[in-house]
């Protein structure tokens, strides 16, 4: 069975490149949906019941508007298919022998430039791994506990490798958050919005560092091996080649951003399997039967508000007669329900297809970008403050520290105050543009 889970999540991915060939879309909701029903037993109840939802939104469309299923199932196919090409390029990355230098020093150094180097370094190795680099930069903090115990050290490491990655929704080009925003609102442009939320991501990762526990000289980690400056050099390269691939076939060839990131991410996927040809070693192709959790939130989730987003839609009748001084007050809003929603369990890309594809539709065009700020540092926020988050779990499991513990107790604070930065950004910016 997994040799066939395997192949479907290829058929996904090719009909995610082959997107403008018409039927890819279907072929690739189909394929996706395959895959999630032939790995069910192995999936966990969060992703089961988001695709059964799925499923109602289904039945939905069929009854209420049969247009809506093949605009729900291009957006299934194209975030699947974006999902899919990260996390094989993530499979790839997470082999070479310079991300695994690159980890292990960023445990060096004294308190402060410790929690600085793993939060900023979980979050330059997020560009291209996404959720590997937790899975890379997390596994090391959890061999340190098993090995050296608890201690404010490694509850720290976990801080920022949750804060780290958290960020990363908000800043990455690459990032799901990113792509779905500038999908969702065409008229923003990837630059104006980066030229924001970068900032905004920089200033949360240092705020972090009034919220963490004061490490005497004892408890502090003994000096770690430090890589070289080639292997940054060379992942650093990495990632600017594929940023700039993304910007050239979004903004060049008028490619959709997803479609452009996808491509992009293959692209690196391809060039590692050339080099490793060229260097007579055939590594075997990336087994992708252990995906159905990961299809079922990103494509049932991007067919969920892909639906509700069109049945509210069609709804809406000219232009809604709204006063100025609300499009601001919306906006500011926007983080909180992506932080409350996240708090009850609700995936971000649902709350993300809802935002854009409803408020896009209706929201004066000259101020996108306060929307698009609010809808993109809600999400980052919510990455690392809510316990259901993905990157949570992953460390709850690699680590041993509950989620409840890491959103609740110690990341709170610093929720609340992105919460209300976003929520002001995000405000004011929409106030200068109407």
């Amino acid at each position: 069975m997994q040799p066939i889970r395997s192949a479907l999540a290829y058929i996904a991915l090719s009909a995610a490149i082959l997107v403008l060939v018409p039927g890819m879309a279907g072929l690739g909701a189909g394929a996706v949906s395959l895959a999630v029903i032939l790995g069910w037993r192995d999936m966990r109840r969060v992703p089961r019941a988001v695709f059964l939802v799925a499923g109602l939104a289904l039945v939905f469309a069929f009854g209420r508007d049969p247009g809506l299923i093949g605009v729900a199932a291009g957006n299934m196919s194209r975030l699947a298919g974006l999902i899919l090409a990260v996390m094989l390029l993530s499979s790839v990355l997470g082999r070479t022998r310079d991300l695994q230098q690159i980890s292990a020093s960023l445990f060096g150094g004294k308190p402060l430039v410790r929690y600085l180097s793993l939060s900023f370094g979980t979050s330059l190795v997020s560009i291209p791994l996404n959720f590997g680099s937790v899975a890379v930069v997390g596994s090391l903090v959890g061999e340190r506990v098993r090995t050296r115990g608890d201690s404010p050290a490694t509850r720290n490491a976990t801080r920022a490798v949750l804060r780290g990655f958290g960020v990363s929704p908000t800043f990455s080009p690459l990032s799901i958050s990113v792509v779905l925003t500038l999908t969702l609102l065409p008229g923003l442009g990837s630059l104006q919005l980066l030229l924001f939320t970068v900032p905004f991501s920089a200033a949360l990762v240092l705020c972090g560092l009034i919220w963490r526990e004061p490490e005497t000289v004892q408890q502090t980690e003994p000096a770690e091996p430090t890589a070289s400056l080639a292997p940054w050099l060379r992942f650093g390269a990495l990632i600017l080649v594929i940023c700039a691939g993304v910007f050239l076939l979004s903004q060049w060839y008028q490619l959709s951003y997803a479609h452009a990131v996808t491509l992009s991410c293959m692209g690196a996927v391809v060039g590692a399997r050339l080099l490793a040809w060229s260097r007579k070693t055939n590594p075997p192709l990336v087994n992708m039967a252990n995906v159905s959790n990961e299809l079922a939130i990103v494509g049932g989730s991007a067919f969920i508000g892909s639906v509700i987003s069109g049945a509210v839609l069609g709804q809406i009748s000219g232009d809604p007669n709204v006063p100025a001084w609300l499009w601001p007050a919306i906006a500011a809003c926007v983080p909180w329900v992506f932080f409350g929603a996240g708090l009850a369990g609700v995936n971000p890309i649902v709350i993300g297809t809802l935002a854009g594809g409803i408020l896009g539709v209706i929201w004066p065009d000259t101020a996108l970008l306060g929307l698009g700020i609010g809808m993109v540092t809600g999400w980052g926020v919510t990455a690392f403050g809510t316990p259901f988050a993905a990157n949570a779990l992953i460390m709850e499991r690699l680590t041993g520290y509950r989620a409840m513990d890491a959103s609740f107790l110690w990341n709170l604070r610093l929720s609340l105050a992105g919460l209300a930065a976003a929520s002001l950004l995000a405000s004011l910016v929409t106030i200068a543009l109407l």
